[in-house]
């Protein structure tokens, strides 16, 4: 069993559906999520992770948004992983325009 897994940023992608790759609910996700977003969220979480600039993921072969290699930590799933990047991306991205 490998010691890692990879995170592509479609997975946290609101614009896309399941079939394109969203893993998250769709109120759950955002908008335009980048792999070194991704990585310094999970360096938050206490994750070991790096970015691999050059993969594209399979589902999505045309765009070359590269992909994240994270380390495992015992007794985490990857979807309770990409929640809580989720999560803690919601809460450090600056909020939408002042009105």
């Amino acid at each position: 069993m490998p010691d890692h897994f990879f995170v592509y940023p479609a997975y946290l992608g609101r614009g896309l559906s399941r079939r394109d790759g969203r893993r998250l609910p769709d109120g759950d996700a955002l908008v335009e999520v980048t792999a070194q977003e991704i990585v310094e969220s999970a360096r938050r979480l206490g994750y070991k992770a790096e970015v691999e600039a050059e993969k594209q993921y399979p589902r999505r072969f045309y765009t070359y948004a590269g992909r994240v290699r994270v380390v495992k930590r015992g007794g985490v799933t990857k979807t309770q992983f990409l929640r809580a990047v989720a999560a803690d991306l919601k809460k450090h991205r600056p909020s939408g325009p002042k009105k």
